[in-house]
């Protein structure tokens, strides 16, 4: 996110916002021209969005078994992920700072990621109480257990739509992990299925020039939740590529998923099984629609995401946590699923 109008001015201490730039940059801001909702969340954004980690995030960071991180391989694609341990694996040591002590599960494409100056998207995600807060920045220092993270960005968000369930790190989920199971654009059933009942998946997007370390451009990681059904899997039927179609309800208005992949239309999405540990990494591109039959059908949705699936890999019992409970969102309650949409 960035001022996309010339080079940065001086910044106030308490924000960092001057009255001639932005937190969000050209594509944000384009979709929160188009929904109307511009000017006040720009107002908004200024007020939220800043250059370092407050208190009270550092302090969510370092009290999760599990966060989500966004990446971008040499070719430009889009990968989500997910990292895992104890507590206490993510620290704060300055506020301009994330140390991640752990590795991606052997498979996973983030591995390649993990470079000095790479760019990455960080969502700290405590499930059991429904807080997230998202971060942006790129990697200052790598070695053999763990890599460090400069913050560019970091902001809050709200609790809709994440489905209450608690982990709990359990190492010895790994000792059955199976083979990487390589995907294609045409996704096996197993695939298929764990997408069609999930109730959480996690989307990640990029900048136009998310590479480049300009201010606040990077690569984001966002939550997206709904009923169980809520993600469509069919085929494209020119291409033969699954297409994955997910509602976008109601949320921020910020739109950073949708301000990047205004720019930039390629993303990855991650999906967990929650009961099996298994891990479904997909990359591939997107595109909104913004409205249509499809969208007025889906009890409340306000638009729709399109996702075309290029590639990716299903690592089996690669998860180490277990979970307990799932209590859904109440804000679940007025949205349907694709099944109740057809009957309809």
């Amino acid at each position: 996110m960035t001022d996309p109008t010339g080079p940065r001015k001086s910044r106030l201490i308490d924000r960092g916002w001057t009255h001639d730039s932005s937190p969000f940059h050209s594509g944000e801001q384009a979709v929160q021209r188009r929904i109307g909702v511009r000017e006040q969340v720009e107002r908004m954004g200024r007020n939220m969005i800043r250059e370092q980690l407050p208190d009270q995030h550092r302090e969510l960071f370092e009290a999760l078994p599990l966060i989500v991180v966004g990446s971008m391989d040499a070719s430009g694609r889009l990968w989500a992920s997910l990292l895992s341990g104890p507590p206490g694996f993510v620290r704060s040591p300055t506020p301009k700072q994330l140390r991640i002590k752990a590795q991606p599960a052997v498979g996973d494409p983030l591995a390649a990621q993990l470079t000095v100056g790479s760019p990455l998207g960080v969502l700290g995600i405590q499930l059991e109480t429904r807080r997230r807060n998202r971060a942006n920045g790129h990697i200052i220092t790598r070695d053999a257990n763990s890599f460090t993270i400069e913050i560019d960005q970091s902001f809050g968000n709200c609790r809709q739509y994440i489905q209450a369930r608690e982990p709990t790190f359990e190492p010895s989920v790994l000792a059955s992990a199976g083979p990487i199971r390589a995907e294609g654009a045409h996704l096996s059933e197993r695939a298929s299925q764990l997408l069609a009942r999930a109730d959480t998946f996690f989307i990640a997007t990029a900048s136009a020039a998310a590479a480049s370390h300009n201010d606040g451009e990077g690569v984001d990681v966002s939550h997206r939740g709904g009923r169980p059904g809520f993600v469509r899997v069919s085929d494209d039927g020119s291409t033969g590529a699954t297409v994955l179609t997910v509602p976008d309800f109601r949320g921020n208005f910020i739109f950073n998923t949708f301000g990047n992949l205004e720019v930039n239309p390629r993303a990855g999405i991650v999906c967990a099984d929650f009961a099996t540990g298994d891990i479904l990494s997909l990359t591939g591109t997107a595109r909104v629609i913004w409205d249509g039959p499809a969208v007025a059908a889906f009890e409340g949705a306000d638009r729709l995401l399109s996702f075309e699936v290029e590639s990716g890999v299903r690592l089996e019992h690669a998860l180490p946590l277990r979970f307990e409970g799932l209590e859904f969102s109440p804000d679940l309650a007025d949205t349907g699923t694709w099944a109740e949409t057809e009957q309809r």
